[in-house]
């Protein structure tokens, strides 16, 4: 397995070579962002361990722009800061995983070895089907190129359909599944934010199956679906 480690403090890139080595790994290391982009880009590796604060290109920009260019090397960034939302930002920007310094080296090994098992498989930042892309991160859908904003129920309710790209989703598993468990909800509720939802996306793009749910559809370029 060839790994790619992205660190600018010396000691500790120098200590994780010699580590993971000695695991058994074949290890290039990139001391700033920039090279570390483009070794990522062409070099072949399994997995990359990715400082965040590095110099030309931080770690955030590095995943971004990989995950931009439909790229899925697994990323683990390793990284002093701590906070909650330092980690939620390294995940939305479209690392595996997050792991903050100082660490254990048994945690880290077995956290790259379950990235490894995963494998290269394609993780988007932002979700797409046809001309609607959604960001659940930041909250934002664009319907052909413009944004359109949504309730929270609506969102969730185009988020679940578009991680099931053209398949037929049932009322009842969206209520399961968009609607809270717990509540006594009617199986209405389903066709009124459908037909929220329809008014916003445009018709054409939600389609009714008969007698068994509803699926996102591709329109043609220049349909008039208001």
């Amino acid at each position: 397995m060839r790994l790619l480690v992205v660190e600018d403090e010396a000691r500790l890139a120098a200590a994780l070579r010699r580590g993971l080595q000695a695991e058994g790994f074949a290890v290039d290391v990139a001391a700033d962002g920039q090279d570390g982009l483009e070794m990522a880009r062409h070099g072949g590796y399994d997995a990359m361990i990715l400082d965040v604060m590095l110099p030309r290109l931080s770690g955030y920009r590095v995943v971004r722009q990989l995950r931009a260019e439909r790229h899925w090397l697994p990323v683990l960034m390793l990284s002093a800061k701590d906070g909650e939302y330092d980690q939620a930002d390294g995940l939305d920007c479209g690392a595996d995983d997050y792991l903050t310094k100082p660490f254990s080296y048994v945690v880290l090994l077995a956290r790259l070895r379950a990235l490894l098992r995963r494998g290269a498989q394609a993780r988007p930042v932002v979700l797409a089907f046809g001309d609607v892309e959604l960001d659940p991160a930041e909250r934002r859908v664009l319907v052909a190129g413009t944004e359109v904003t949504l309730t929270t129920r609506e969102f969730a309710l185009l988020e679940y359909l578009i991680r099931r790209p053209g398949q037929v989703v049932s009322k009842t598993e969206l209520l399961d599944h968009v609607w809270d468990a717990a509540l006594d909800t009617a199986p209405n509720a389903v066709e009124v934010y459908v037909g929220y939802l329809r008014r916003k996306i445009g018709r054409d793009r939600l389609e009714t199956v008969r007698g068994a749910g509803y699926r996102l559809a591709i329109v043609p370029p220049g349909t008039d679906v208001s």
